[in-house]
């Protein structure tokens, strides 16, 4: 058996029914494979320049995941 996480966002006004599953889901995919290729990245170049390496270990936080989220209004 395979679990995969559903993220739901209510309240929104991007969408006739005000609520949206696809959008969230797929930024949280996008996120989390954004995260296993840049944090190592980020903490390797924290050692020698901090603004950076936390710039970099930001990224799929700050950038990826709203992205994709305003990508997909459903």
């Amino acid at each position: 058996m395979v679990c995969f996480p559903v993220c739901v966002q209510c309240g929104t006004r991007s969408n006739p029914c005000r609520c949206k599953v696809v959008g969230p889901t797929l930024g949280f995919v996008a996120f989390a494979v954004a995260a296993v290729v840049e944090w190592p990245v980020g903490a390797v170049v924290y050692v020698f320049r901090h603004m950076k390496g936390r710039r970099i270990m930001a990224h799929p936080a700050t950038v990826v995941y709203p992205r994709v989220n305003r990508a997909i209004p459903i």
